[in-house]
């Protein structure tokens, strides 16, 4: 049972642009699973580890911004998958390291075997870790070790 500071480990999961297409957008590259098949499983999962989970996805850039700064006193944890602008986005960084809630970037690809301009993340240095490559399993295993990660520092 994952408890912190007073109370269930609060994670958020924020999705940036195209993760609304998941199961349809290049299958060869993303599979064939749907972010909705993705929350599902990880409500499964989060009722396992005794945690509470929500769910964003955003396709524009401040949108997304401002799910993160929503996080500070709400979310003890969170998974990011800014897509695209994991690669662009120092304002994505800034507002990451801003509220000072620890996060997982995720992947559903494995970015460092794609083209060069998406083998780099500038929102890497400020994440617990990063989870690429696992396809759908990603999230799961971002989870997982995220809960682990907040429950061993209490």
């Amino acid at each position: 049972m994952a408890r912190w500071a007073g109370g269930v480990v609060r994670i958020a999961v924020i999705n940036g642009p195209n993760l609304n297409l998941l199961g349809q957008r290049e299958p060869a590259i993303y599979g064939t699973t749907t972010l909705a098949q993705i929350e599902s499983r990880l409500r499964e999962v989060a009722k396992e580890l005794d945690v509470s989970i929500s769910f964003a996805q955003f396709n524009g850039e401040g949108d997304i911004i401002d799910a993160i700064h929503a996080l500070k006193g709400a979310a003890d944890g969170a998974l990011i998958n800014a897509g695209a602008y994991s690669h662009t986005s120092l304002v994505i960084h800034d507002a990451l390291t801003s509220v000072a809630v620890p996060f997982v970037e995720v992947h559903v690809s494995n970015i460092y075997a794609r083209e060069p301009q998406r083998r780099h993340s500038v929102l890497a240095d400020a994440a617990v870790a990063v989870i690429a490559g696992f396809g759908a399993g990603s999230y799961e295993l971002a989870l997982r070790g995220l809960v682990g990660k907040l429950s061993n520092s209490v």
